[in-house]
């Protein structure tokens, strides 16, 4: 089952299309990461699953229920922490936990007292006198008491400090370890959301770029290395990316690597040549994707 999922989803801020045709599937139970470079459409996305943006085209449903029509028994179940998210800041931390503790039904006390703990936040400190960073805390942990089926993240970590973007990190795996939840997060912060995630979508320009299986994505990703002959051609294959040659040394980045097959054929395609296979990380896979993209748009325009 998919916790969201869209069809065809579309919204325009006049002449400009945010997101085109977004077609999306987050499965129940995974770490699901929404990757894209700064204006990409991540964050308008997610408006429109939380209902804070209505469609231009298409629809979103999220928990089994179209987005427009999302309402208090749903969001019972949501947990939702946006960088821009408004908070009562006259409020304590301790006032702020009691607020919002009768709208949940589901919330759990011992759990709220193990992440004040583990966060170490200030209970009787007034919002507004509180870092940027504890604030997402206290936004974190007013999402996560209550164990909703689907925790929504919006560039949570931006601007943060590496401490604190640990200790967030940290909070997010643990609970999301403790039973079936769905977190989707939101972010260009690509070496945090790499140790979390299961699942990865790519957006470019409000268009899908990808929507797989970290693991998978990884598999299939290898920067190939050739030694060739000063005389030897150079071949182009589907799926090859980044092809640089620079005297006999072919470098590209393989988006087909196959592990049974393709050692084999690189070996017919380049007999005797040694030839080195490095795996990429989630960072060095991103930025591949947005530089061949940003050459096909200019090539697209030429």
């Amino acid at each position: 089952m998919n916790v969201i999922e869209t069809h065809n989803l579309t919204r325009r801020f006049g002449r400009t299309e945010a997101v085109h045709a977004l077609e999306l599937a987050v499965p129940t139970g995974t770490v699901c990461a929404l990757l894209g470079q700064n204006g990409a459409g991540k964050t308008t996305t997610i408006k429109m699953l939380m209902n804070l943006l209505v469609p231009t085209a298409g629809e979103a449903r999220v928990l089994g229920v179209d987005s427009r029509r999302l309402g208090p028994r749903q969001f019972e179940q949501v947990g939702y922490v946006s960088e821009n998210q408004q908070l009562p800041r006259w409020m304590t931390v301790r006032q702020l936990l009691d607020y919002c503790r009768p709208f949940y039904p589901t919330w759990d006390r011992a759990l709220e007292r193990q992440l004040l703990s583990q966060m170490a936040l200030p209970e009787d400190r007034r919002l507004r006198d509180l870092s940027r960073g504890m604030l997402m805390k206290a936004a974190l942990l007013a999402s996560l008491s209550y164990h909703p089926r689907l925790l929504v993240l919006d560039e949570p970590f931006s601007g943060l400090d590496p401490l604190v973007r640990e200790e967030l990190v940290k909070g997010i795996i643990e609970v999301s370890n403790t039973g079936d939840w769905t977190v989707l997060v939101s972010s260009h912060d690509i070496e945090e959301v790499e140790r979390m995630t299961d699942h990865i979508v790519l957006i470019d320009s409000g268009r899908m770029q990808l929507n797989e299986p970290t693991e998978a994505l990884q598999a299939r990703f290898r920067r190939v290395e050739v030694d060739l002959e000063p005389e030897s051609g150079m071949p182009s294959q589907p799926g090859w990316l980044e092809v640089e040659r620079s005297g006999r040394r072919l470098s590209l980045v393989d988006s087909a690597y196959d592990l049974a097959a393709s050692p084999g054929r690189y070996g017919q395609l380049f007999p005797g040549a040694p030839v080195a296979f490095h795996p990429m990380t989630l960072r060095e896979i991103f930025i591949t994707l947005a530089r061949t993209s940003r050459q096909n748009a200019k090539g697209a325009a030429a």
